[in-house]
């Protein structure tokens, strides 16, 4: 009796919690509709303000102009990397000009070369700086030193001095043919400048501009870049000799502009596409007022709050504007859908206004929630591109509910109540024949649909197989880009521009200078000199030539001996005695232990370039080739370390990717506690899932059937589409269990009334976000484009797997899924017919009677 008893009692008051929990939310959100209404005028002042304030910020948004943001600080390639650029200098601040052409050694030309060279020095940006206080513009030179056969050194031996003078080898601009070829006969004496400044058997030569790195990372930049692009095409212009343009300066700069530019035009792509859609969908011009306030103070605020957390804009960052357009403009349809069911029923506008607040503030509440969360998985990566994203969409997506929460009724009130063309779309035909279709396929086509379904899922699991994972620097630009086919030339005729550094630390103070070590170091520049990397059907030398300090050696060797270049080897330990003091007194005054070595001599690096290979070809590469060069430099007594930018790159789209199907995992999670507590049901939690997998599986399987590779810009689609569409999931069984209430625990009707009921909604906001995802086809990016793409293309089949296979499910498995547990949620969500009106009188008090307009 007593155990009876005590169950009786729990169960009692499980029930009075749980009926006081439905009553206080009710209540509650009766309550907010109620305040927004009576104290609308402050609401509206302090949010204006608010929005001019972050407009205000917007301005100070900063570009990001390097490569390094996306491994996290922890990880061994990024530490390794910052090893090497406290050592040395930062190796991604040459830019360099090419051409193939023999016509250069003409007088006329050459001379137009040296006069580009000695141009691009003149090159400056105004940049701010702080005295004190007050700040001030100045002129500052982007450009530090220009490297060309119309620009470079040789050595002098002097005698005098026991020094090596740094002699021009065209110390002013030529005036005769002669002059020319004496310079060219020059360089062509000297190896050291063979496959860095030319190619002698293809006549291709090259001009190194290497830029103030301080400018080039900051917004001071300004347009130094595009000086240096109409410097070069004005001698290309004037000479007829075409030049080619690469390096990461060059590839930074057009890549943020492309941003730049696409952020306006996408912003404004998807405002254009949002307005015409909820014209069509609605034929009201009110809507569209109400709709477009909500995005264009969401726009201003989410650009605001980058610049107030300090985030730097990126490709990815720039897709914020227009994902808050495309993810509030199907928010707004839900309220403005209501609104007009309410005002139908109740021919009330003030009371119709209260009760979208109180009926679908909670609901409204959750599935943006959802949406964040999609968001919100990107915060707990280690990569800081991720969390700055993850961070500034959450925030954002969830502040868009709290915007077209207040905006939507206090806008409404003031402006005409709806006619009866405006709720026209509650009764679409066209709408009404889609429905009625879809509730005859669930009807009688149960097993089409499972065989469609499970075909469909197999042959996705099959794209999924062929599925690969890429990442290079500049392959989210078009093919035709100036950046890929300059890119391309440089690869052909130099091997390529991308930084690739190896540090050696010979862990003892003046070992570096050893003659077996100068030996090793040459062994290794002749293992990347005949590298060969297998790709496909070709073979390709990915390296181009490499400098160290034994080139450094063998130059002064070479100069010592009067420029014979049969004396360009290494310099031999009986020779460091008399060459010696030359090279100590070089090293002193022009700084070269900075560019080759460190100043105890034990640690030294071998500079080269790679080409833009992409990451599973640079992973590969690394794993051939680092058991080589430990057989060169055994691991007991050096330490290697394979670094460079191309590096860090190829380690941070590997992780990065690693990292997003980690958080991909995490968001399920998160997602499915959501919605364990809006319906109280393990059952129900595993079937709303179904619908919500089946589109990711059929859209990685498109990927693997279109090659298009797994990388940051496309696995961010899983994320995000599974954000947006358990919206659907949510909608269609919150009206389920509720049909389930009022017809009496039928669940073959209630099941297919939800479709009718939640069905307008979906096919609403699944259009917005079809065409407003699907607005990114026409994006320069290919990451932006596969995103929008591929997103648009997950969320139209989701719309589809909820109206269609959960339905199916719900009715094929019927009793064993649907329990009591679902029928009494810990959350109840309201919706059109329930008639509950907890605490309306209390909210009609409040409200101020104001007659419709």
């Amino acid at each position: 009796m007593s155990f009876h008893h005590g169950c009786s009692t729990n169960f009692f008051l499980c029930n009075q919690i749980y009926q006081c929990t439905l009553f206080f939310v009710h209540t509650m959100w009766g309550k907010i509709g109620a305040f927004i209404l009576r104290y609308r005028i402050p609401i509206a002042i302090v949010l204006l303000l608010f929005t001019v304030f972050m407009g205000y910020m917007a301005q100070f948004v900063r570009m990001n102009y390097k490569f390094t943001g996306v491994l996290p600080q922890d990880d061994s390639a990024y530490i390794d990397y910052q090893k090497f650029i406290s050592e040395f200098k930062e190796d991604g601040n040459m830019l360099a000009i090419g051409f193939r052409d023999e016509r250069i050694w003409q007088l006329e030309n050459f001379t137009k070369w040296q006069q580009l060279g000695d141009s691009l020095h003149t090159v400056a940006v105004p940049v701010t700086i702080k005295d004190g206080d007050v700040e001030r513009e100045v002129i500052r030179n982007a450009v530090d030193s220009v490297f060309s056969a119309a620009h470079c050194y040789t050595l002098s031996r002097n005698d005098s001095l026991q020094r090596f003078d740094f002699v021009k080898l065209s110390s002013a601009i030529p005036t005769t043919q002669s002059e020319v070829d004496s310079v060219k006969e020059k360089l062509y004496s000297l190896p050291f400048y063979e496959g860095i400044l030319y190619k002698k058997e293809t006549h291709a030569g090259l001009m190194m501009v290497f830029v103030n790195e301080a400018i080039f990372d900051s917004n001071n930049r300004g347009d130094a870049v595009d000086q240096l692009v109409a410097l070069c095409d004005k001698f290309s212009a004037e000479t007829g000799i075409k030049t080619y343009i690469s390096g990461l300066p060059f590839i930074r700069d057009e890549t943020m502009k492309r941003v730049k530019s696409e952020l306006n035009f996408f912003t404004l792509l998807s405002a254009l596409i949002c307005v015409v859609l909820l014209y069509v969908f609605f034929r009201s011009y009110k809507v569209i007022i109400i709709v477009m306030s909500v995005v264009a103070v969401g726009v201003v605020i989410a650009m605001g709050s980058i610049a107030l957390f300090d985030y730097p804009l990126t490709a990815l960052m720039g897709l914020m504007p227009p994902l808050m357009i495309v993810t509030s403009v199907p928010n707004c349809i839900y309220l403005v859908t209501k609104y007009h069911q309410e005002y139908k029923r109740y021919g009330n506008k003030t009371r119709a206004l209260t009760r979208v607040v109180q009926k679908a503030g909670l609901s409204a509440f959750m599935i943006n929630a959802t949406t964040a969360v999609g968001f919100a998985t990107f915060i707990f990566t280690s990569s800081d591109l991720l969390v700055h994203f993850g961070v500034i969409a959450t925030i954002n997506s969830m502040g868009v509910f709290v915007l077209s929460l207040i905006i939507f009724p206090i806008v409404s009130f003031y402006l005409p109540p709806p006619n009866e063309k405006h709720l026209g779309h509650l009764d679409s035909r066209w709408l009404e024949w889609t429905l009625d279709g879809l509730v005859r396929i669930v009807s009688n086509n149960r097993r089409v649909i499972y065989f469609i379904t499970i075909t469909l899922c197999v042959l996705g699991a099959l794209g999924i197989s062929l599925m690969q994972t890429t990442g290079n620097l500049v392959d989210d630009l078009p093919e035709e880009h100036r950046v890929i086919t300059d890119l391309k030339w440089f690869e052909q005729n130099f091997n390529g521009v991308m930084p690739f550094e190896i540090m050696v630390d010979a862990k003892k103070k003046g070992q570096i200078t050893q003659t077996k070590n100068q030996q090793k170091i040459e062994e290794l520049q002749q293992l990347i000199a005949g590298y060969e990397l297998h790709l496909k059907d070709t073979v390709i030398h990915p390296f181009s030539r490499s400098v160290s300090i034994v080139d450094a050696g063998k130059f002064i060797k070479q100069s010592f001996y009067g420029g014979d270049p049969e004396r360009y080897t290494i310099i031999q330990k009986n020779e460091q005695s008399f060459i010696g003091p030359y090279v100590e007194a070089n090293y002193n005054s022009r700084g070269m232990e900075q560019a080759f070595m460190d100043s105890t001599k034990a640690r030294t690096r071998i500079s080269a370039h790679v080409a833009d290979i992409g990451t599973k070809e640079m992973d590969r590469m690394l794993r051939d080739i680092r058991p080589r060069i430990d057989s060169i430099f055994t691991p007991d007594k050096y330490d290697v370390t394979v670094t460079g930018t191309s590096i860090v790159h190829a380690k941070g789209t590997s992780y990065l990717v690693k990292d997003l199907f980690s958080s991909l995992l995490f968001g399920i999670l998160i997602i499915s506690v959501l919605m364990a507590i809006m319906f109280w049901s393990f059952r129900m939690v595993l079937i709303s899932f179904v619908p919500n997998v089946i589109p990711q599986i059929m859209t990685a399987g498109i990927m693997g059937y279109l090659a298009i590779p797994l990388k940051p810009s496309t696995i961010l689609v899983f994320s995000i589409a599974l954000g947006i569409s358990v919206d659907n999931t949510i909608h269609y069984l919150a009206k389920y269990r509720q049909e389930l209430k009022f017809h009496s625990w039928k669940i073959r009707e209630s099941a297919l009334l939800a479709i009718r009921e939640t069905g307008a909604s979906m096919v609403y906001t699944s259009l917005v976000l079809l065409f407003g995802f699907g607005c990114f086809a026409a994006s320069d990016f290919e990451g932006s484009r596969a995103l929008g793409v591929l997103t648009a293309v997950t969320l139209m089949v989701a719309m589809f797997t909820n109206l269609i296979v959960l339905p199916s499910l719900l009715l094929s498995f019927q009793r064993s899924i649907t329990t009591k547990s679902f029928q009494e949620p810990f959350f109840q969500i309201m919706d059109e017919e329930d008639e509950l009106h907890y605490g309306e009188w209390e909210v009609r008090k409040q409200i101020d009677e104001t007659p419709d307009k």
